[in-house]
């Protein structure tokens, strides 16, 4: 039953994260891509803030008593990774189509492992270099080589899926230590919206008449991707080992495609969805195959 419960924050999370795409690609139509995130996660961090009150309140003390320091040498890598990863991605949004920067994003499943060996010394199954290199083939079609933009785009991406890559795996280092996800995530808002608001006052400039044109879409992005999205993740993650979990979180970029396609005209030519199922080939067979091997040896 608890890994049924889940797998549904799972899906609901993939679904939501797909359609954000959308919110992010449309709010910056009137303001930059700094101004949306650090308003994006500050409304997600109010959205988190009163289950964090009503659930967590009393289990934090306990959780976190004699080991702040352990939370938070855990908390801030959670933190500026998912910064980091997320503004790569919305900016990359200037540059290329949201299928792309969707596409490009998942890159961040088969980063796992690899990072998980270098980093960590764990082992690297077999099927990780066959999925990289399906990967990188896959992105070759996807991306329009010939445009200097898209080709900038593109790179952006997969840039912020290193930075994705890292946030999953401090996620779950963090939620196997402190079983606290809705504090998680709202700590974690927190640290994107104020870095995220450094950036504003650097590049970009504080107008409230021009925010409150992209109402909609950043509350989507906010309530529903930073607030909601996040907090299922974490739920997910719970019950659901790593790989399984991945390859329902990678099917992000299918939702986003589609998404694209039918809200936004953005239509993939034939190298673009040869390009995408390369990528999505590559992303499951690094989860599947270690899974099949386990249970039938």
């Amino acid at each position: 039953m608890k890994k049924a419960i889940s797998f549904t924050c799972l899906i609901i999370c993939t679904l939501i994260w797909g359609t954000t795409f959308i919110a992010q690609d449309t709010g910056m139509d009137n303001i930059g891509p700094f101004t949306f995130n650090s308003v994006r996660f500050f409304v997600g961090f109010l959205a988190v803030a009163p289950f964090v009150f009503f659930f967590e309140r009393k289990e934090i003390n306990k959780k976190i008593k004699n080991k702040t320091n352990d939370f938070f040498k855990l908390m801030m890598p959670v933190g500026i990774f998912l910064f980091l990863g997320c503004i790569f991605q919305q900016v990359s949004l200037l540059y290329t189509d949201v299928a792309n920067s969707a596409f490009f994003t998942i890159f961040y499943v088969p980063m796992v492992p690899i990072i998980l060996y270098f980093l960590f010394s764990e082992k690297l199954h077999w099927s990780i270099w066959p999925s990289v290199i399906a990967c990188v083939i896959g992105g070759y079609l996807l991306s329009d080589i010939n445009d200097s933009t898209v080709r900038f785009g593109d790179s952006l991406v997969l840039i912020g899926a290193l930075f994705w890559a890292l946030h999953i795996i401090y996620i779950g280092k963090i939620i196997y230590r402190f079983d606290l996800p809705f504090f998680i995530a709202l700590m974690q808002n927190l640290i994107v919206a104020l870095l995220s608001f450094i950036l504003v006052i650097i590049f970009e400039e504080i107008n409230f008449s021009k925010i409150a044109l992209e109402t909609v879409e950043i509350l989507y992005a906010g309530i529903l991707s930073g607030g909601a999205a996040f907090a299922l993740q974490l739920f997910g993650q719970r019950n659901i080992s790593a790989a399984p979990a991945a390859i329902v979180m990678s099917l992000e970029g299918i939702v986003a495609a589609i998404a694209a396609w039918i809200i936004l005209n953005q239509i993939l030519g034939f190298d673009g969805v040869l390009g995408c199922l390369l990528i999505l080939g590559g992303v499951l067979l690094s989860q599947i195959a270690p899974v099949f091997e386990k249970n039938y040896k």
